[in-house]
């Protein structure tokens, strides 16, 4: 099953967020099993620390949707799909296939660079940098296995970009921003990973989810969402 949708309007700036925050979370499908929505750059997945901390994606759909569970996350200025399960059981049913790696996640970034292959992989082991929290680091001693797997979709002469695919093969924290910054392309409007000195065109982190695919908890058949990036 696919669904293709195109991105919300745009809205007011939400006070949690250092970018503009760009609309409310679009459903893309919906059964008694499960919910997939287009999380828009700077919404929370769940609540962070603090009372200004407290609007977020899993809120805004159990508002509706009393039995909305998360299953897994998108860093809060990353924009895309993501699948929520509808109560506990379909819950464990979705969540084992992340953990099992059976779930196929693709995403589309802009990087500040030319990068020399057109083509391959960054396994670069990542562990938290406390001091830095909540960044996070190569480190070879102590990381976990991280593997990501690249492709270039265009490059950018003028402006010294490329737009590329992404597939993690792995599910670390800020494992694509980490992993392109270790290789010295910086996804652009990373005020964490990035440059302090964000062009003013970059009003976002240009790191969207596009692509998610999983089989469905209960029937078990094939579900592909594809929801484009809106940059």
């Amino acid at each position: 099953m696919n669904a293709v949708k195109t991105p919300s309007p745009a809205t007011p700036a939400n006070p949690v967020s250092a970018y503009p925050f760009r609309g409310t979370p679009e459903i893309l499908y919906r059964d008694a099993a499960l919910l997939v929505v287009n999380k828009p750059a700077g919404l929370l997945a769940v609540p962070g620390r603090g009372e200004d901390k407290q609007d977020c994606l899993s809120a805004r759909l159990q508002a509706e949707f009393a039995d909305a569970l998360i299953v897994h996350r998108l860093d809060m200025h990353t924009s895309g799909v993501v699948v929520l399960a509808r109560g506990k059981e379909m819950q464990r049913r979705l969540g084992s296939q992340f953990a099992n790696r059976q779930v196929d996640k693709r995403y589309v970034a802009v990087v500040a660079g030319k990068l020399l292959a057109a083509c391959g992989e960054i396994d670069l082991p990542l562990s938290a940098d406390w001091p830095r929290r909540p960044r996070q680091k190569v480190d070879p001693l102590a990381g976990k296995p991280s593997l990501t797997r690249y492709q270039v979709l265009a490059h950018d002469p003028t402006a010294n970009r490329s737009r590329l695919l992404l597939i993690p093969l792995t599910g670390r924290t800020h494992q694509l921003r980490v992993h392109l910054l270790a290789i010295g392309h910086p996804i652009v409007g990373d005020a964490l990973y990035g440059s302090n000195d964000l062009a003013p065109e970059d009003t976002r982190l240009l790191l969207h989810a596009e692509t998610l695919a999983f089989a469905h908890p209960e029937s078990r058949q094939p579900l592909q969402f594809f929801c484009p990036a809106p940059f």
